[in-house]
């Protein structure tokens, strides 16, 4: 068997190997971390939201239900329901949103993917100096929760029934903002937990569907012992 010998001289320069690139089809670690770290960003609420907002069309209640498609329920019930949630007397103003949302987490029960609105509520405005102050204020608070909260068993916010039951949970909630006597308050709590717990739906937080759930009981057991005693206080003075 003939023998293969080396006909390089220890003297010749080395042969340079070359170096393989990543191709197309090969990204580098780099690169694969920049897009997970871009596909992370795309997915925050907040990131979204000021997407939507700075998009040149009409900032309506339609378009928000159009640009975020499922995830417009939440988005629809925070944004509803954001108002009666402040520590501010509303006098009965906010009943239309209240009714608004009771419709929308009706259409959540029974298994929507869309929400449907008559073509009036769709044009809602969400624009003008207010409103922007108060979605900006929400983007505030949306952007702080990102920050300390994170994904909690996820799995729970994929089940057909865990949609019916947050449409559930939104009726009771909007219902009982909606019977709060006016200028009384008592619909800050129950409005805050729907608001809470459509965040946690978006975060996919469990501990923050919690924290909800103990606002929203809350506002609702407020609002029961209160009204009684208001209740039997007239009684007794007729």
């Amino acid at each position: 068997m003939p023998s293969v010998t080396n006909t390089a001289s220890p003297n010749d320069p080395p042969q340079d190997r070359p170096c393989r690139q990543p191709g197309p089809d090969q990204p580098s670690d780099s690169a694969d971390a920049a897009v997970a770290a871009a596909e992370r960003d795309t997915a925050r609420v907040s990131v979204q939201l000021e997407r939507w907002l700075g998009e040149a069309h009409e900032k309506t209640l339609g378009s928000l239900i159009e640009f975020f498609g499922k995830k417009s329920f939440a988005l629809t019930f925070v944004l509803l329901l954001g108002v009666p949630a402040l520590p501010l007397p509303t006098g009965g103003a906010t009943h239309l949103f209240e009714i608004i949302a009771m419709l929308v987490a009706i259409q959540l029960i029974v298994g929507r993917e869309q929400i449907w609105l008559p073509v009036r509520w769709r044009g809602i405005e969400l624009g003008g100096a207010r409103r922007e102050r108060f979605v900006s204020s929400l983007m505030r608070l949306i952007r702080r929760l990102e920050r300390l909260s994170r994904p909690r068993l996820r799995f729970l916010f994929t089940h057909r029934v865990s949609s019916s039951l947050f449409g559930l949970l939104v009726v009771c909630g909007s219902l009982a903002a909606f019977l709060a006597p006016p200028f009384s308050g008592l619909d800050t709590l129950p409005a805050l937990g729907v608001v809470l717990l459509s965040l946690a739906v978006l975060l996919e937080d469990a501990v923050l569907v919690l924290v909800s759930l103990v606002t929203g009981a809350a506002g609702v057991a407020l609002e029961i012992v209160l009204g009684t005693a208001a209740i039997n206080g007239l009684g007794s003075l007729i």
